[in-house]
């Protein structure tokens, strides 16, 4: 019997005594897999936390985590939370201009970063600023201590625990997560455990005891993941971390997993990759291929699909789709997407390949899911991100700007009260900055990001983002800012999908030496001409984009031209491109 869970560390409590897997989580070592069972986990968390205990650490502390998917980032995250010590994801993609505001503004005590790379980037930036804090490495690093130290030094202690957890009360802050935004300074979000506790409550019911091997690659410093593991802890599922995205595909193929998180980014990848090879058949195997995706293409929610759709599904299940399952490992179930919205079509298509695509929405100030699709009868809406979780309140303001108030709503950002007090309105409602429409039946639907909204020269007001998915339906686009307040028109600054597009030049004839070159080809700009004009076919008179530019260099994180979750920096990339802006509108 499973109690009631009211701090993040009763999780092991509870899979302690109710689950009996081999092992909890894993990660690749070598050409191996390392795991740790339950009681393993269980025994270095409580030893790193005597350790922690005994070098004088004291509740309310805050420790700092660099690293990618890993045990160790549980091991320290859960010794922290146990004893009230306050965790501090860091991106390892972090400027070093919000490094420094972040360790400053939160007053870090310890780092615990995963490589020699993040070691030297973290230490130049403390002996820079002059930071009294210690750092602490999980690989094997010279000149940087080890993090086993807390784990030897907790084995000679007689620490009893009990008291240190007991003091933990579920309105105690848990972690401090700073967001790096679209624009403006890092702001730090207080998260409560009863924050996450209540987020964990009400989206696990999307998990079924058929779901017991999951795979983690979206990083565990964003609540997103965390909340999913924090998912999966309490509901003693088998957790696998793969090294990076780089090596996905073997990763999957060697786990074979129930399930995933990921962002729409991966999910259109992998889509066009299977399109890709698509193309590349030939004769009655290829229209078999385009038959499959077209029909997929008309899915709808299960309950909708008409009998006769549903002996064509079967077929094409067998025939074409089954090899997509197996792509994916061949035991697939599901795929939770976040963080992005997601393209309809690629929701419908995989719902047909018998791939469940859940997509929900939520913020890192909401701990973070507002709402989510299910596999649950009458609980899937396609161009929907779901059903208001019922643990929260969500309306409608007349701007359209949705709100939101709940228990896993956080209670403001650290030491800035100004951004606290306007993040909430009169009502004690959180102020999300998305615009969206709320169904009688609860299903929650975003249109646009309330700030990004447009009005053109002529006074119609443009959602970017609407118009942007439209245009990433194109195979041939990679990424693309749609761009216009104040202008006469709308245009469209395009990164084209550089694999696609020298594939389509190949096969074409088209010589070119090198990027630049190809892009200025009259037969690539005539090809690009054609996909915006498929897309402005579905869109409004004063949305269609009147003229784009094609651009050599995709947009990074490094660049700081898009958020850790792949979301773009709208007022950087305008900044960045000014010129050519300028250009576009002479």
């Amino acid at each position: 019997m499973q109690r009631h869970q009211k701090r993040v560390f009763d999780f092991l409590e509870n899979i302690q005594k109710n689950y009996a897997k081999s092992f909890l989580v894993g990660n690749k070592d070598g050409d191996t897999w390392k795991t740790y069972s339950i009681n393993e986990f269980n025994s270095i968390v409580n030893n790193i936390s005597k350790g922690f205990l005994a070098d004088g650490l004291q509740k309310g502390d805050r420790i700092a985590i660099m690293s990618g998917n890993r045990p160790e980032w549980n091991f320290i995250d859960f010794a922290c939370n146990q004893i009230g010590l306050i965790t501090v994801p860091l991106y390892p993609t972090l400027s070093e201009k919000d490094l420094s505001f972040i360790l400053k503004n939160a007053d870090v005590k310890k780092i615990f970063v995963s490589s020699e790379e993040l070691f030297h980037k973290i230490q130049q930036c403390v002996e820079k600023e002059q930071l009294n804090i210690d750092l602490l490495s999980f690989d094997q690093i010279a000149d940087c201590p080890h993090y086993s130290i807390f784990i030897d030094l907790g084995k000679n202690q007689e620490i009893n625990l009990l008291p240190y957890r007991a003091a933990v009360h579920e309105d105690d802050l848990l972690t401090l997560i700073y967001t790096s935004g679209t624009t403006g300074q890092p702001k730090g979000v207080l998260l409560t455990h009863k924050n996450l506790i209540s987020n964990v409550d009400a989206v696990k019911h999307i998990l079924t005891s058929e779901h017991t091997r999951a795979l983690s690659f979206l990083p565990l410093c964003h609540i997103f993941e965390r909340m999913v593991v924090y998912i999966y802890f309490s509901k003693g599922l088998q957790i696998y971390y793969s090294e990076s995205l780089d090596h996905i595909v073997d990763d999957i193929q060697a786990i074979k997993p129930h399930l995933f998180t990921t962002v729409p980014r991966v999910l259109e990848k992998v889509y066009d990759s299977i399109i890709a090879k698509g193309k590349d058949l030939h004769g009655i195997k290829k229209g078999l291929f385009f038959w499959a995706v077209n029909l997929g293409h008309k899915f709808q929610e299960p309950p909708k699909n008409p009998f006769f759709y549903r002996i064509k599904l079967s077929i094409a299940r067998k025939l074409i789709f089954s090899k997509w399952v197996e792509a994916l490992g061949g035991e697939i179930k599901m795929i939770v997407s976040g963080g992005a919205a997601l393209q309809e079509r690629l929701g419908r298509i995989f719902w047909a390949a018998g791939i469940k695509v859940l997509e929900g929405y939520g913020l890192t100030e909401t701990s973070p899911v507002m709402a989510v699709n299910s596999w649950e009868k009458d609980s899937l809406r396609f161009g929907t991100v779901g059903k208001v979780l019922s643990n929260i309140h969500v309306k409608i303001a007349e701007d359209g700007e949705i709100l939101v108030k709940g228990p896993s709503v956080s209670p403001g950002y650290y030491k800035n009260e100004e951004a606290t007090q306007e993040a909430f309105d009169e009502e004690g409602y959180l102020k999300t900055g998305d615009i969206g429409e709320l169904s009688k039946d609860s299903f929650l639907k975003i249109t646009d990001r309330k700030k990004e909204i447009f009005k053109t020269a002529g006074g119609k007001y443009i959602a970017p983002q609407t118009v942007e998915n439209k245009l990433t339906e194109s195979l041939m686009i990679g990424q693309v800012i749609v761009i216009g307040e104040n202008q006469r028109f709308a245009s469209a600054l395009i990164v084209p999908a550089f694999e696609e597009l020298e594939k389509w030049a190949k096969y074409k004839g088209i010589a070119f030496n090198d990027r630049q070159n190809l892009l200025a080809k009259p037969e690539v700009l005539d090809k690009y001409q054609r996909e915006i004009d498929k897309a402005n076919e579905d869109l409004g008179r004063w949305e269609t984009i009147k003229k784009f530019v094609l651009l050599p260099k995709a947009w990074t994180i490094e660049a700081g031209e898009i958020t850790p979750k792949l979301s773009l920096k709208r007022k950087v990339i305008l900044k960045n491109y000014a010129e050519i802006i300028e250009n576009i509108y002479k």
